[in-house]
């Protein structure tokens, strides 16, 4: 078996383990390639179904052609879709550049005080309603007890710290230092009732091996990936203040693979155009260990 349907396999199940344990499941996805390979994946282990809902988290900042083609494939694919909005931060302009708080700031009321709400199903969620074709606000929605997210260690410092199974606790931070053990394929699912559990399948891939496997399998991605005739392209996706694209040539998925072969990026942080890590010292792990994604 080759290394990509080895990481493929254990993927699917991280997904089924996860599946089997947890009442209330739901899994991010912010359009970007890692968690839209996890989608595929999910896919994948449900035989065509997608059986708990993706959340995407709208800070009303992300590049549009990402919600075009978050849309898109909703429809397309019949997606049980919610989003979750921290809509009071917006109303009162807690956001930057164009409100009154610094970027750390923004981050961690636009995406992290909007994720703990809606994990805990305190928050704003719109659910995509297939029979009409709108998002309609959720009235009393459930909590979940485990989110699946896109994670990876090689991606920034902070991952490399997770588990497959990462507890979330009651305010849903993390504590970095009192993680479970995790011994072959043998993982703690239970944990102090009240908290959540980020679930982590993609845990051991690399940049690399996510565009292999998009390759591979000819997932559709958003073009903000590709060089389209200005040398720069994005490599990693967030909101258009605080996103900057890199200088690159590669305009298809072989071309991007054969960038990261060359080394090109070896010495560059896959989120070097993300502005929050710079301020975050360079990393995320403050704003990861207070519940960020």
């Amino acid at each position: 078996m080759d290394h990509l349907s080895e990481l493929e396999n254990t993927s699917i199940h991280i997904l089924r383990e996860a599946y089997a344990n947890f009442k209330s499941l739901g899994m991010l996805w912010s359009m970007g390639k890692d968690s839209t390979v996890l989608l595929w994946l999910t896919r994948k282990a449900f035989f065509g179904h997608v059986p708990f809902p993706l959340i995407h988290i709208d800070t009303k900042y992300k590049i549009p052609e990402m919600i075009a083609y978050r849309d898109q494939l909703v429809r397309e694919w019949r997606l049980p879709m919610i989003v979750g909005i921290n809509e009071t931060a917006l109303a009162e302009k807690e956001t930057f550049p164009d409100g009154k708080t610094d970027r750390l700031a923004c981050c961690r009321l636009l995406k992290t005080e909007a994720l703990t709400q809606t994990i805990n199903g305190r928050g704003v969620r719109y659910r995509f309603n297939h029979t009409n074709g709108i998002y309609e606000r959720e009235v009393n929605p459930e909590p979940f007890e485990g989110i699946i997210a896109g994670a990876r260690a090689d991606e920034e410092g902070s991952r490399s710290k997770e588990r497959y199974f990462s507890p979330r606790d009651l305010r849903n931070e993390w504590d970095v230092g009192d993680q479970p053990p995790e011994f072959w394929n043998q993982f703690k699912t239970d944990f102090v009732p009240g908290a959540n559990v980020r679930v982590h399948p993609l845990l051991d891939w690399t940049e690399l091996n996510v565009w292999e496997y998009i390759q591979r399998e000819n997932i559709p991605t958003v073009s903000l990936y590709y060089n389209h005739g200005d040398g720069k392209r994005y490599r990693s996706l967030g909101c258009y203040p605080c996103t900057s694209p890199v200088v690159s040539e590669a305009r298809s998925v072989a071309e991007i693979i054969a960038e990261l072969r060359s080394g090109k990026f070896s010495r560059v942080s896959e989120r070097s155009g993300r502005a929050q890590d710079a301020e975050d010292g360079g990393g995320l792990e403050t704003l990861r260990r207070e519940g960020y994604m």
